[in-house]
């Protein structure tokens, strides 16, 4: 269970598992993480993680989130900035507006809200 094997599809979001918030647990506040952490429970509150975040199909947030990479197989209700990545499974379903590096949203995924990408376009590639 701590060696969490890297997820289907997932690159390399979430190898290294530092924290796991389990499917029968349920936790209101804020989580500053400098390491990855998993959430198969219910969350409500901001996160701010410096490493990355994997939502479980269990998992259910009320969340603010800024990480670096975010893999969601769950649901959130939240705004989420993601420095690198956000990946949708085809199981997730987002509520809140998000602002990312990279976006992939798999066949099935909701998403709901506006989305704003961090990279900018080259000045040449807007003529």
């Amino acid at each position: 269970m701590f060696g969490m094997k890297k997820q289907a599809g997932s690159g390399n979001i979430g190898e290294q598992v530092g924290t796991i918030i389990g499917s029968d647990t349920s936790f209101k506040g804020s989580i500053t993480s400098q390491g990855t952490i998993r959430i198969d429970g219910q969350h409500e509150g901001d996160l701010t993680i410096a490493g990355d975040l994997v939502i479980g199909e269990r998992g259910q947030l009320q969340s603010q989130i800024k990480a670096r990479s975010i893999l969601v197989a769950g649901m959130i209700s939240g705004n989420i900035e993601a420095t690198d990545k956000l990946e949708l499974m085809p199981t997730a379903k987002v509520y809140g507006d998000i602002k990312v590096g990279t976006l992939t949203i798999n066949e099935g995924a909701v998403f709901r809200g506006a989305c704003q990408m961090l990279k900018e376009v080259p000045a040449e590639e807007n003529e």
